[in-house]
C-alpha cells in the first residue's frame, strides 16, 4: 500500500512505499506529460573505497575507481548482449552516472514505459561479470581515464579538489588511476556490488503520467532480492583536517584562454538529513547574494574585462565534506582571486538583499518542476543523504536572515580557500 502526501505549497502528490527488501520507492505522477522518467540509485561512489560489510568485522578496501568500474560492467548481459539495445527496441533512452557519494541508472520513455522500468528492475539486479569481460574493460576505461588528463574543465575541478582537501577520496578521480583499476577483478566487483546494491541500501524514483499503484506492481514484481541489510554498512574514510591541503595549483593544457576555479573548504560537516538540506539552502542563498548576476561584484569584474559569462558559483554538499566552487574564464584569475577575497571580507550582509534573493532561489525551486529528469535527480540525491526533498517547500521556510549571516561567518574563510587555474601551453 503507497502512503500518499501533498506538498502545500506546490499541490504536487507524492507516492511512497518502504519495501520489505529495504528498497525505497518513490512515485510522483504527472499528468499531461508526455515522457515519463525513472533513476534507481545506490548509495555508493568513488569515495567508498574503505567500508566494512554488515555482519564481517574485518575491513575491506578496494581499489580507486571500483565503482565506476562496476557501473560500466552492469550492462553486460549473460547473452553477449548490452542492456542499451533492449532500450533502444522499446524507445527508451538509457544512461547511468557515477559520482563521489552515488551510482545511478536511469531512462525516459515516452512509450512502453513500464515495459523500460522492468527492464532497468532486472539488469541492475543480474550482475554478470567474467574474469575475461573485466580485464577486457581496463583497457576501455583506461583509455577514458587518460582522456579526461587533457580535459581542461575536468582538471581544473580535480585540482582545486587536490587544494582544499589533504586525506578525503574526494579529490581522487572518480574513474580511479590506470594504475589502480588494473587490481580490479571479477571478485572484487561482486564483493562491492553485493555489499551496495542491496536493496536496503538503494532508492528508486519514477515520475510521468500514469497511475501511481500500476507502476508500484511494476517495481515489486521486479524485486528479486528480500534479504535486507540489519544494519548500515559502516564506511571509513581517513581523517580530515580544517586546513586545507595548499592555496594554489597550476597546470598546462591546451586551451585558448586560462580557466579558473576558486573554492571554499567546509569544515561544518558530519551530519546528513534535514539539517543538511537547510545548510545547502543556505548556501545556495549565500552564492546568489555574494556571486550571482546582479550583485555588484560580478558587475565590476564583468565590466573589466576579468570574467565573462561562463562565471558561475555552486556549493556542494555532502555527508563527510563540502565545498563552494566558483568557476570561469579570466586572463588574471590571481587578480580575480584577489578580489573575490577582498570582496567577502568587506561584505555585510544587508536584509534586504537576503529577501528578494530568497524570493528568487523559491522561484527557481518551483520552476525545478517542470524538468521532471532534473528534480528526479534532485530527490534522488537528497534520498541518498537521508533528506526528504517533498519537506524542501517546509525547510525553505524556515531559513532566515541570521541563519545566512550565520553561515557567510563560519564558511567563508580566508584561510580556507584555494584557486586552481588552467593556462594554455605556450609555443
Amino acid at each position: 500500500m503507497l502512503e500518499k502526501r501533498v506538498d502545500k505549497a506546490t499541490g504536487e502528490s507524492l507516492y511512497y512505499k518502504k519495501h520489505e527488501s529495504g528498497l525505497l520507492i518513490y512515485i510522483m505522477p504527472r499528468a499531461g506529460y508526455s515522457s515519463n522518467y525513472a533513476i534507481f540509485g545506490t548509495r555508493y561512489g568513488s569515495v567508498d573505497s574503505k567500508f566494512i560489510v554488515p555482519g564481517e568485522d574485518k575491513v575491506t578496501e578496494v581499489p580507486d575507481g571500483i565503482a565506476h568500474y562496476l557501473e560500466h560492467k552492469m550492462f553486460d548481459q549473460p547473452d553477449g548482449s548490452n542492456v542499451f539495445d533492449k532500450f533502444s527496441k522499446l524507445g527508451g533512452n538509457a544512461n547511468a552516472f557515477t559520482s563521489f557519494n552515488m551510482t545511478a541508472y536511469l531512462f525516459s520513455a515516452t512509450d512502453n514505459f513500464f515495459d523500460n522500468l522492468r527492464t532497468l528492475l532486472d539488469y541492475v539486479q543480474s550482475p554478470y561479470f567474467t574474469k575475461e569481460s573485466v580485464e577486457k574493460e581496463q583497457g576501455i576505461i583506461g583509455q577514458e581515464i587518460k582522456m579526461y588528463d587533457d580535459n581542461a574543465p575536468w582538471r581544473v575541478f580535480f585540482n582545486l579538489l587536490g587544494c582544499l582537501y589533504v586525506n578525503h577520496p574526494v579529490k581522487l578521480d572518480i574513474a580511479g588511476t590506470v594504475e589502480s583499476i588494473s587490481h580490479i577483478d571479477n571478485e572484487l566487483l561482486y564483493k562491492c556490488y553485493n555489499t551496495f546494491y542491496n536493496l536496503s541500501n538503494m532508492a528508486i524514483f519514477v515520475t510521468g503520467d500514469f497511475d501511481p499503484e500500476e507502476a508500484l506492481a511494476v517495481i515489486e514484481g521486479g524485486i528479486k532480492n528480500n534479504k535486507p541489510f540489519k544494519e548500515e554498512i559502516k564506511r571509513i574514510y581517513p581523517e580530515e583536517p580544517d586546513y586545507v591541503a595548499k592555496h594554489y595549483a597550476e597546470q598546462c593544457i591546451s586551451v585558448s584562454q586560462p580557466l579558473f576555479m576558486m573554492g571554499w573548504k567546509d569544515i561544518d560537516v558530519g551530519y546528513g538529513g534535514e539539517r543538511l538540506m537547510k545548510k545547502a539552502i543556505e548556501m545556495d542563498i549565500l552564492c546568489e547574494m555574494l556571486f550571482g548576476k546582479s550583485t555588484k561584484l560580478y558587475n565590476r569584474l564583468y565590466s573589466a574585462g576579468l570574467i565573462n559569462n561562463s562565471f558561475s558559483a555552486e556549493y556542494n554538499p555532502q555527508i563527510s565534506y563540502a565545498f563552494t566552487a566558483i568557476e570561469g574564464e579570466s586572463a588574471e584569475p590571481k587578480r580575480v582571486f584577489d578580489e573575490i577575497l577582498d570582496e567577502i571580507d568587506a561584505t555585510k550582509l544587508k536584509r534586504e538583499d537576503f529577501e528578494r534573493i530568497k524570493k528568487v532561489c523559491w522561484g527557481d525551486y518551483i520552476r525545478s518542476f517542470n524538468d521532471i529528469e532534473g528534480y528526479a535527480h534532485a530527490f534522488l540525491t537528497e534520498c541518498l543523504v537521508d533528506a526528504d526533498y517533498f519537506d524542501y517547500s517546509r525547510v525553505f521556510e524556515s531559513v532566515s536572515f541570521e541563519d545566512v549571516q550565520s553561515r557567510f561567518k563560519q564558511h567563508f574563510v580566508r584561510e580556507r580557500a584555494a584557486l586552481s587555474v588552467i593556462n594554455p601551453i605556450k609555443e
